[in-house]
């Protein structure tokens, strides 16, 4: 019993003083090295009260904050090593203030020696195997507080308040709000969640998401699910399957390498820094989907670039999430296939000096063919539908370009206005376009991303929306080589990547003397009979 008093007056003891000092009546300046030691000696003890443990962590966290003198001496008397082991004696100890005082601790001034980078290294990694548990937990789809969670997934996407007719009496009409989620089984999701890994963990990071950044959760499942195409991308699956990515690359549930000191200082800088990382990495992976105009085919090659892109900036060692966001931002599609191929020219073992003189030859011809197409596909002209029509039947209009590439001819089949080429000031695309100012044009996506327009004097706007990507990139790039202006479209490095490949495979076949003809070869006679064809039938 006087064990018990014994601590219960030491924890009220630290609590008051903690009090007092935030009022700011006595300066932190004045704590003495005895006192430090003092309340650096409970956390060095291996079997400390939680609760004394959680108010002295939080003395010293206040120290380190309030005075740069005391930052040095609380860091010679806690180190890493002693914190690990209360880690490792109870989960419970891993609190906001054990998270805020490593913070401090690596945000120091302090250089960061091999020693304790292992045991930072240590940290994390004990810090996400405490994820393994729920990472490897089946969802039991008969317990009806975990399907609570899965409804409320459901109610924060769609409804926006609580449900008055009740849950269950509305069951039969939520298979296809769970397909507008994504989840692969839309009669009974929960069966999504009993694959482990990512197990109850995917469940808890797409809750967190919805309840701490409820915009963005919104968005992206609104977003998605509103679209009239195959390229919609699909949340739910998109989330496991993340989940299950990030406990691989963050090796959850794996024991810590001898000598390792591979610790990420962005995870000791947020207290829910893995669920923060998560949403971080499902926007990435919504927007990876849109720029690779991905489908339910496309999900592995989207996942491929998405597990490359965080790998990447993982191994550019942000500081904190805001960093980790920028670093990805810089990552896009484009850029992970323009490292791709830079990378691969370099492993080549022909790749040298006259290699590259060679590519970087041939690149103003293949740009110079692609413009060339990219002007005939004009000529030819396409059909455009009218934006806003309301009437049942699509209306169209057409529009060309002339064979002397001089004007821009336009209108229905009665009609033929002219644009001339020196009247255009400017092409801009998607938001920037006049007729996707409305609000009406703003909420199709499809439409958004297919329209450009193209601004003349005075103060007129030819306004496009594109049957598809293809004549969308067609006719930026056209127009753009109109006006002298480099052609950037996905399509056009696409092209430029696989005829520079082809080219330089043909060119490098003359080092093996294999001569190339400078006509095709005829086309060989029909044979007599066709008794070698084979019957399907």
């Amino acid at each position: 019993m006087g064990y018990s008093a014994c601590w219960f007056g030491m924890t009220g003891f630290l609590s008051s003083f903690l009090e007092l000092m935030d009022h700011g009546i006595v300066s932190w300046d004045l704590i003495s090295l005895s006192f430090i030691k003092q309340i650096a000696g409970y956390v060095n003890q291996p079997m400390v009260d939680v609760s004394i443990l959680q108010r002295s962590l939080a003395i010293l966290e206040s120290m380190v904050l309030n005075s740069h003198s005391l930052y040095h001496r609380v860091a010679q008397e806690i180190t890493v090593g002693q914190l690990i082991g209360h880690l490792q004696v109870s989960d419970h100890i891993y609190s906001v203030y054990f998270y805020s005082f490593m913070q401090h601790v690596i945000r120091g001034n302090r250089p960061i020696k091999a020693e304790m980078a292992h045991q930072l290294y240590v940290l994390q990694v004990l810090t996400f195997n405490l994820l393994e548990e729920r990472m490897m937990t089946k969802m039991d789809p008969t317990d009806q507080a975990q399907r609570d969670v899965i409804f409320e997934l459901r109610r924060i996407a769609f409804d926006g308040e609580n449900d008055p007719t009740g849950t269950e009496k509305r069951k039969a009409l939520y298979t296809k709000d769970y397909k507008m989620l994504g989840f692969t089984n839309h009669v009974n999701p929960a069966m999504d969640f009993t694959q482990t890994p990512p197990g109850m963990l995917a469940l808890d990071n797409m809750l967190y998401l919805a309840k701490f950044h409820q915009d963005t959760y919104i968005r992206i499942v609104l977003e998605n699910s509103s679209r009239e195409d195959k390229h919609e991308c699909p949340f739910g699956r998109c989330a496991i399957e993340l989940t299950r990515m990030l406990c691989e690359i963050l090796q959850v549930g794996e024991l810590p390498n001898e000598g390792c000191n591979d610790y990420h200082p962005m995870f000791f800088t947020h207290d829910r820094a893995w669920e923060e990382f998560f949403c971080v990495c499902i926007q990435l992976l919504n927007k990876t989907w849109k720029e690779m105009r991905a489908t339910a085919e496309d999900f592995n090659k989207v996942m491929q670039v998405v597990r490359e892109q965080i790998t990447r900036a993982l191994a550019m060692k942000p500081s904190s999430l805001e960093q980790l966001k920028s670093k990805l931002r810089s990552l896009s599609y484009s850029e992970i296939l323009r490292l791709r191929q830079s990378e691969r020219m370099s492993q080549d073992d022909f790749q040298s000096a006259p290699i590259i003189e060679l590519r970087e030859r041939i690149q103003p011809e293949i740009l110079e063919l692609i413009k060339q197409q990219r002007l005939n596909r004009l000529c030819e002209g396409s059909c455009f539908r009218k934006l806003g029509n309301r009437r049942r039947q699509e209306k169209f209009w057409f529009c060309r370009l002339s064979l002397n590439h001089k004007v821009l001819h336009y209108g229905d089949l009665d009609e033929s206005p002219q644009v001339p080429v020196s009247d255009i000031k400017s092409v801009v695309t998607g938001k920037d376009c006049p007729h996707m100012k409305e609000k009406s044009a703003l909420k199709q996506n499809k439409v958004l991303e297919l329209a450009f327009s193209i601004l003349y004097d005075p103060d007129e706007a030819l306004n496009f929306v594109a049957p598809s990507k293809y004549e969308y990139c067609i006719w930026t790039d056209g127009l753009c080589a109109l006006l002298g202006r480099e052609m950037g479209s996905d399509l056009t490095r696409s092209d430029l990547d696989t005829l520079i490949s082809m080219e330089m495979k043909l060119r490098l076949l003359d080092l093996e003397n294999i001569t190339i003809p400078e006509a095709p070869p005829p086309v060989p006679k029909e044979p007599s009979t066709y008794n070698f064809t084979y019957n399907y039938g």
